[in-house]
């Protein structure tokens, strides 16, 4: 870590959010290896049920949503028991997001259940010292889920991701729980390492407040 980050005022817990191929894994292993952060993901290829979710997801949705908040939630007491030796991470999710994507893919029945479920599990999660939101049109996103080549993710449909977008922005909209970083992701390269991604890093030591919204320098012709 450079001399300037080591004597900045760095959150201890970032927790970036966003779509489902929107970057936040990529830039979670990024800042984690500037301020040498361990880096702290989700696990989505452990679910036995996300593959039947992406093919048929009223059939899957309630399992998957319950797996993924188990599983989240033993990552998150993980963090918790080791959080005195080892005080700093980054994270590819918030324990919110799996309320919000519940939402999107529930009955009002199961919305319900997994609600009780939901309350009971989570009264104790630690909030983030900073989290980052990366928005992006869903054409952006397609493009990048196409990209990678997941296969389970081809059955993705634009009406779920437009429902998914539309989630995220409300849920973010009144988002008080912690700073917040909004950037727009479909303009800005945080993947390179040159001046957009200095931004974004001279944001996160200067000790952000309330809510920030980044864009892109406009080029210069």
């Amino acid at each position: 870590m450079e001399p300037a980050l080591q004597e900045a005022p760095l959150p201890k817990y970032i927790a970036i959010e966003g779509p489902i191929g929107v970057g936040k894994t990529t830039l979670a292993h990024k800042i984690a290896e500037t301020f040498n952060y361990d880096v702290f993901l989700e696990q989505p290829a452990e679910n036995p049920f996300l593959k039947s979710f992406y093919r048929n997801p009223k059939q899957s949705a309630l399992a998957t949503q319950l797996f993924f908040l188990f599983q989240r939630m033993q990552q998150i007491e993980d963090l918790k028991q080791r959080s005195l030796f080892e005080p700093v991470r980054v994270a590819d999710f918030l324990i919110q997001k799996d309320r919000l994507f519940a939402e999107v893919t529930l009955s009002e029945e199961e919305m319900g259940l997994y609600d009780k479920v939901y309350e009971h599990l989570t009264l104790d999660a630690p909030s983030p010292d900073l989290v980052i939101y990366l928005q992006a049109p869903v054409e952006i996103l397609l493009e990048r889920i196409n990209k990678r080549g997941n296969p389970d993710e081809k059955f993705l449909t634009v009406d779920y991701l437009e429902r998914l977008n539309d989630a995220y922005s409300k849920f973010f909209l009144y988002f008080e729980n912690a700073p917040l970083l909004i950037i727009n992701a479909a303009d800005i390269d945080l993947e390179g390492g040159g001046s957009d991604y200095d931004m974004l890093i001279n944001k996160i030591v200067s000790d952000p407040r309330g809510k920030n919204f980044i864009n892109p320098q406009p080029s210069i012709l």
